[in-house]
């Protein structure tokens, strides 16, 4: 057994270009600032057993960042935080349509059960001299059977 992270991200990158909202989607944090227009990213931040786990297994705790990028140097500025917050909501009804990513994990912690559960909190982000909007998305998961326990 091993915790497969390469098939949950791509699940999450999916429900992410199939929404229609992003001009681009990442499987990692970007190095440069995004270009012009919506874009969303992907990567892992934490990774620990789940409480929930069997006797035989461990189940995983995979806990990715969902980060949605815009300048705020676009117009018109009151339409910012209305379609990120537009975007974010079509995200986390994908999440809670399809909590099990295809197949690829038990379930999206949406309630938190194993800690925190999912959400988004809004800031800013200076990269590269540029000023980004944005919305960070704290997407748990848990998948089952990760790991074999041996005595």
């Amino acid at each position: 057994m091993a915790l497969d992270a390469a098939q949950i991200i791509d699940a999450v990158v999916s429900h992410a270009a199939a929404s229609g909202w992003f001009d681009r989607v990442n499987q990692h944090e970007p190095k440069n600032a995004p270009p012009y227009g919506l874009t969303a990213a992907v990567w892992v931040d934490e990774i620990r057993p789940a409480q929930s786990s069997g006797l035989d297994s461990t189940s995983a705790l995979l806990v990715l960042n969902v980060r949605l990028y815009t300048s705020m140097l676009q117009e018109p500025q009151d339409a910012i935080d209305p379609n990120l917050v537009a975007a974010t909501s079509v995200l986390f009804a994908a999440y809670s349509g399809d909590f099990s990513l295809g197949g690829e994990a038990r379930h999206v912690d949406l309630l938190g059960a194993e800690g925190a559960p999912l959400r988004a909190r809004a800031g800013y982000l200076n990269q590269d001299q540029k000023l980004y909007r944005v919305m960070t998305i704290t997407l748990p998961v848990i998948v089952n059977d990760a790991w074999d326990q041996a005595a």
